[in-house]
């Protein structure tokens, strides 16, 4: 229960973060916000993980705190991207590539699916 609490709290405040800063990266006729938010979310996982990975306070608070929470809510793709380094990382060179097409191709089509549905 202290684990969920944890994301929670990290999560309300990543929330917060990507509003805050979609609003000023803001730009007409292409999504700057977005594109910086995703951009930052894959950097501060990468070093996040690789500065505190292994260390007491990472794997009983940090990771729930920072990495599910905080950069959970502020960007699921920093997930998605620290997954596929960790898959290349590992030589799952097919595995990371079956990952990276099937997350944006199947992706791109459940959103369209979703908005045709919603729609219609």
């Amino acid at each position: 229960m202290k684990t969920i609490l944890w994301v929670a709290a990290g999560g309300a405040c990543g929330a917060v973060l990507r509003y805050c800063v979609q609003a000023l990266a803001s730009g007409a006729g292409f999504p700057w916000g977005t594109l910086f938010v995703n951009l930052a979310g894959c950097l501060a996982i990468g070093l996040v993980i690789g500065a505190f990975a292994g260390t007491t306070w990472f794997e009983g608070v940090g990771r729930a705190l920072l990495v599910a929470g905080v950069l959970g809510a502020f960007t699921t793709f920093s997930a998605f991207s620290m997954d596929t380094v960790i898959l290349v990382e590992e030589g799952r060179i097919i595995s990371a590539g079956a990952y990276v097409v099937g997350s944006v191709v199947g992706c791109l089509l459940a959103a369209g699916l979703g908005y045709r549905v919603a729609v219609a």
